[in-house]
């Protein structure tokens, strides 16, 4: 059984260390801790790694994340990868940082990226992780905030966070999304 695994973030040395890229440090997290890299392919850097008799495509889409829905859309057709089995990987404001939130479906909550896979699938019934990034910013900064970099305090809890994540996206593979919500959501 295939799982695409997207991870959103924006390409570039500059954007590495931003906030506003955490779905591409998840999966590059689930690739170092599984002995895999990334090759680039169309529209994407991927890896494949194989847990429990799944096999993950990871994703991070070379489309900027205005455009993540290129990519994500891409890889599903191409691995024949069926829409209950895409997880995508999100930064949220809304959320503390390193907050996980797990959904089903629902809106993109004002996320760009989110908003274009919708765009593309033409609905928003796919999986997501959304993961706390915080809000602390002025109002008007919202994006100053996002594409800056880590605290040190958040920087040294990452590590952790990262694990978690991984956890996350093992369990919505092997034990699905109701049991990994109920599991993970909030922690």
């Amino acid at each position: 059984m295939k799982y695409l695994i997207a991870g959103l973030g924006n390409i570039g040395a500059e954007y590495t260390e931003t906030r506003h890229n955490i779905g591409f440090k998840v999966v590059d997290a689930l690739a170092k801790a599984a002995g895999v890299a990334f090759e680039t392919g169309r529209y994407g850097s991927v890896a494949e790694l194989k847990y429990k008799g799944r096999t993950f495509i990871l994703l991070k889409p070379s489309t900027y994340m205005n455009l993540s829905g290129k990519a994500v859309g891409y890889w599903l057709k191409t691995e024949k990868i069926p829409i209950e089995n895409l997880f995508v990987v999100v930064d949220d404001i809304a959320l503390p940082f390193g907050t996980l939130c797990i959904r089903g479906k629902g809106s993109d909550g004002g996320h760009n990226g989110l908003k274009n896979i919708a765009e593309s699938l033409g609905h928003n019934n796919y999986a997501r992780l959304r993961f706390g990034i915080g809000g602390d910013f002025p109002k008007g900064f919202q994006v100053d905030y996002v594409l800056g970099t880590w605290t040190k305090e958040e920087a040294d809890a990452l590590p952790e966070r990262l694990d978690m994540a991984g956890e996350v996206i093992r369990s919505f593979a092997t034990a699905g999304l109701e049991r990994t919500m109920n599991a993970f959501n909030n922690k």
